[in-house]
C-alpha cells in the first residue's frame, strides 16, 4: 500500500509545484491524531498576494484532483475520483474549491471530471511521470520529505519549470 500512496502524494506534490505552491511537507507516515485515518499527507502553502481567489480555487481543484491522477496512472486502474473511497477527501476538497467557480452542482461535476481528466494525462507524459516517480521514490525512502528536500528534489528534478 505504501507505494501506491507515496505515488498519490508525489502527484500531490509534483502538481503543486508545477502551481508555483510551496509544499511544507509530504508523508507516507501521517500521525492520526487530526482527524480521519488516512493513508498520506502533503502540506503546502499558496502565495495567496499572487493569485486571485479564482485562481486559487483552480489550483486547488488541480492539486486534489492529481493524487487520484497519479495513483490511477501507477496502478492502471482509470476509476472515477468520486467512486473511490480512499479518495473522498481528496474529492470534497476539490468539490469545495469548484463551488466558487461553478455554483451549479452539474456544471461542476463536468468541470471536476474534466480537470480529472486533463490532469491525468497531463501526469502520463513521460517527462512528468519520471518525475513523480523519482519523487515516489524519495518518499518511499524517507516516509517523510519536508520543505527543503522538496524544494531540493524540485530544483533537481523540474529545473525552471518548478
Amino acid at each position: 500500500m505504501s507505494e501506491v500512496t507515496a505515488y498519490h502524494e508525489a502527484g500531490h506534490v509534483l502538481v503543486a509545484l508545477l502551481l508555483g505552491a510551496r509544499v511544507k511537507q509530504v508523508t507516507i507516515a501521517p500521525d492520526d491524531d487530526d482527524g480521519p485515518r488516512r493513508f498520506g499527507d502533503t502540506r503546502i502553502v499558496w502565495r495567496r498576494s499572487r493569485l486571485t481567489e479564482q485562481q486559487l480555487a483552480e489550483n486547488a481543484v488541480q492539486v486534489s484532483l492529481a493524487g487520484p491522477a497519479a495513483e490511477m496512472i501507477y496502478t492502471g486502474d482509470p476509476f472515477h475520483p468520486g467512486m473511490v473511497a480512499e479518495w473522498s477527501a481528496d474529492w470534497q476538497l476539490a468539490w469545495e474549491a469548484a463551488a466558487l467557480l461553478h455554483a451549479d452542482e452539474r456544471k461542476r461535476l463536468d468541470y471536476l471530471e474534466q480537470v480529472s481528466i486533463r490532469i491525468y494525462h497531463r501526469l502520463n507524459r513521460d517527462e512528468l511521470w519520471s518525475v513523480l516517480a523519482a519523487l515516489a521514490d524519495e518518499l518511499l525512502a524517507h516516509e517523510t520529505l519536508d520543505r527543503e528536500q522538496i524544494e531540493e528534489l524540485a530544483s533537481e528534478l523540474l529545473g525552471d519549470r518548478a
